[in-house]
């Protein structure tokens, strides 16, 4: 099943698969912004390599709606465009609209165009460290009913964890769009909040099927590695053929 990616900027991409346009974690201010949470700060570095009106999409996959770097002022304010946002169960309760939560595991078929369908099942995830509170995150995996041998996994905020093991139980992953970055803000301390370099290699060891695709590794001040250190540990651990980096702006073919 063909997976056609327009990388705009740190976690937002479109994709375009099983007839539907999913546009991931939508952010889209300008560059220099400051955004406050309880405790923390973040600024954003980069704007998107397309602005949100520009854009046309049916789905959005928001893996949490809580944090600035995965859904800003711009990102918030488009989710009205979607036919449906698919989310944490805490956030669409927060949402509301057109929000649907999942659980992980739970799934809803959603119509498509030519008569297809897209399967859309929520996927566990954990914001960095265990035991620490930082709120429900989601991943997804993207199933089509044309090719229900094979799916698309989009990891949200997570790290590597035991958790995702389970994916392996529900569908073969053959694309992988990984939230990398290492991001970590001294408030919370030294653990990192998304996946590392290290993390994606484990990912990529654990799914040798999958094409990987990194996101969220720039745009923001608090991600610790970016595209040098993801490429040295791929390379490092002979898996550098297994990623695929997306020029911002332009669709590419997976």
């Amino acid at each position: 099943m063909p997976l056609r990616i327009t990388y705009i900027g740190g976690p937002t991409a479109l994709l375009e698969f099983g007839g539907l346009r999913l546009l991931t974690d939508p952010t889209f201010d300008p560059p220099g912004g400051e955004y406050t949470s309880g405790p923390v700060t973040l600024h954003k570095t980069a704007g998107p390599a397309i602005p949100v009106e520009s854009l046309s999409f049916d789905v959005v996959l928001l893996s949490h709606d809580h944090h600035a770097d995965n859904l800003d002022q711009l990102g918030h304010a488009a989710l009205t465009r979607a036919q449906k946002v698919f989310t944490t169960v805490a956030g669409a309760a927060r949402l509301g609209g057109n929000a649907i939560g999942l659980a992980p595991w739970a799934s809803v078929t959603v119509p498509a165009s030519g008569g297809h369908s897209l399967q859309v099942t929520g996927t566990p995830g954990r914001h960095g460290p265990e035991g620490g509170d930082r709120g429900p995150v989601t991943g997804f995996l993207l199933q089509s009913a044309d090719a229900p041998d094979s799916a698309v996994y989009v990891s949200g905020d997570t790290v590597w964890y035991e958790g995702l093991n389970a994916i392996r139980e529900h569908a073969r992953i053959d694309r992988a769009v990984l939230f990398m970055g290492a991001a970590r803000v001294p408030e919370v301390g030294p653990a990192h909040l998304t996946m590392s370099a290290e993390d994606g290699v484990q990912f990529a060891r654990g799914f040798p099927d999958a094409a990987i695709v990194p996101l969220h590794f720039e745009g923001w001040k608090h991600f610790s590695e970016s595209r040098p250190e993801i490429s040295a540990a791929f390379a490092k651990a002979g898996l550098e053929h297994r990623l695929h980096w997306l020029p911002p702006g332009r669709p590419t073919d997976l």
